[in-house]
């Protein structure tokens, strides 16, 4: 009997693990379809999602989703020079859709339900990681699908938006993570659920490449069940290394795009670094609301250059346009910036709390929800399960005086568990949320709220980690 035990909990798990996945796809896919299909519609950035998937559409700003893509005749094929990871998913979609006879059209709805389907594998990894009782894990479940089913965020899954993919690969990695402390067969599961969500949230943005050496922590300090010495320690470094390796590629992989000098670039995101301390500095420190002579002389910037205080570089009257801006333009820089922030901790401080109220917020009311067809005004957002964002949006305008002490409580849960994964798991997600925060918050001054839903979809998830209870038991071990 003692030897039949081991199989028969391998059953219990296998049958919770797919009570879990086929309730929550379930789930999932009626939250997306019904009454109507919704996603999240392109701010103006959705051509780079669609140049991945090999389809060439413009980027301006669009009130209404489109359900379908498709590309115009005679269009040359594009060539990504950015890496969204949301373009491997909309590729796929692309791939799914031609069997169906859907030739080089990418629709929304079959890339919503492939979202659908790996979300719901990444909340069952999660579960079937987590080394508490029945209870408490379908506990944590219906929290982790209150989360990702939430209007603030679910949309993003059938968007051209690279912030859904983020969202599912934190999900996987987390899930990895427990499963991967867990006994036998499931460890090694656990290691390749990992290293799939490690590639997807490491590249969904180039914002999100900032996870990588996070995650390579995590994975170091998480104890693959049964393995000892070198063979942990070798096992580690091949899931990093694999992660790594996955992610040079990837980002080599596309086409150098031009700066707005005209150069072309040479790293990820480098077409965009001037636009974005462009923003920071004319958005977020000569904002017109402060001296904004005496910032632009702490800046090296001229003092004429006041009549552009408040105006980013999509503004019809920016600093760009001055006659005397190409003599100043390698004052735009991160480090003029980060010196700036360093040097002015008071403007720091409003500056993070301005963007803690940001994240709280949790949506943007710009993203319209709905196609043109479904009769709703330009840019109608859907409310279906609101429970989440509509509890950070009583909070948000405290900013870090509410946030702060989210971060504390974070902190203490993952001290309590840190002889665990779960421990290793919170720990991970918070430090996510932090330096997310930061970098949006800081590094660029325009869409606060869109840029912040990466930090508070993994501050979120963590709380509801953190719902588990101490437990200082051993894992549970399945060979």
């Amino acid at each position: 009997m003692k030897l039949e035990a081991p199989h028969r909990q391998l059953g219990a798990e296998a049958r919770l693990g797919l009570g879990v996945f086929g309730v929550t796809l379930a789930l999932f896919v009626v939250r997306f379809l019904v009454p109507r299909p919704i996603a999240m519609s392109n701010n103006g950035d959705g051509g780079r999602v669609l140049c991945g998937a090999g389809i060439t559409w413009n980027g301006l700003p669009e009130p209404f989703v489109h359900l379908a893509y498709t590309p115009a005749p005679g269009t040359p094929p594009c060539r990504p020079t950015y890496l969204l990871t949301q373009s491997w998913l909309a590729e796929l979609a692309v791939r799914i859709g031609r069997l169906i006879g859907l030739h080089g059209t990418l629709s929304l709805v079959i890339l919503g339900l492939l979202s659908s389907v790996i979300a719901a594998a990444a909340v069952t990894a999660i579960v079937l990681g987590l080394p508490h009782p029945r209870r408490i894990r379908l506990f944590v479940a219906a929290g982790l699908v209150l989360v990702v089913a939430d209007s603030a965020f679910f949309g993003y899954f059938a968007a051209i938006l690279g912030e859904g993919a983020a969202f599912l690969g934190l999900l996987l990695a987390v899930g990895g993570l427990l499963l991967t402390a867990r006994e036998g067969r499931w460890s090694y599961a656990g290691m390749a659920v990992t290293f799939a969500g490690g590639v997807l949230a490491v590249n969904a943005k180039v914002q999100t490449l900032t996870i990588l050496p996070i995650l390579a922590l995590a994975i170091l300090l998480v104890r693959p069940g049964g393995l000892r010495g070198a063979k942990r320690w070798a096992s580690a470094a091949l899931v990093i290394g694999a992660i790594g390796a996955v992610t040079l590629y990837a980002q080599q992989s596309v086409e150098p795009a031009r700066a707005p000098d005209g150069t072309y670039t040479e790293f990820p995101g480098d077409d965009s670094r001037e636009i974005n301390v462009f923003n920071s500095i004319f958005l977020n420190i000569v904002d017109g609301k402060h001296d904004s002579r005496a910032d632009l002389a702490e800046l090296g910037l001229p003092p004429s250059f006041a009549q552009y205080a408040g105006n980013g570089w999509w503004h019809p009257h920016p600093a760009t346009m001055d006659p005397q801006y190409p003599r100043y333009r390698d004052r735009i820089s991160r480090r003029n910036v980060v010196t700036y922030f360093a040097t002015h901790p008071g403007r720091t401080l409003e500056v993070l709390d301005r963007a803690a109220t940001d994240q709280l917020t949790a949506r943007p009311g710009y993203l319209g929800s709905f196609d043109q067809s479904a009769g709703f005004p330009p840019h109608a957002q859907e409310h279906r399960v609101p429970v989440v964002s509509w509890l950070t949006g009583l909070i948000a305008p405290l900013g870090l005086f509410a946030l702060g002490p989210i971060w504390l409580f974070l902190l203490v849960r993952a001290w309590c568990h840190r002889r665990t994964a779960l421990g290793v798991a919170v720990a991970f997600l918070f430090a996510v949320s932090v330096t997310q925060f930061g970098t949006a918050a800081l590094g660029d001054g325009i869409e606060g709220v869109k840029h912040q839903s990466v930090a508070l979809f993994t501050l979120l998830t963590a709380l509801v980690l953190c719902s588990c209870p101490l437990n200082r038991g051993q894992e549970p071990t399945v060979p």
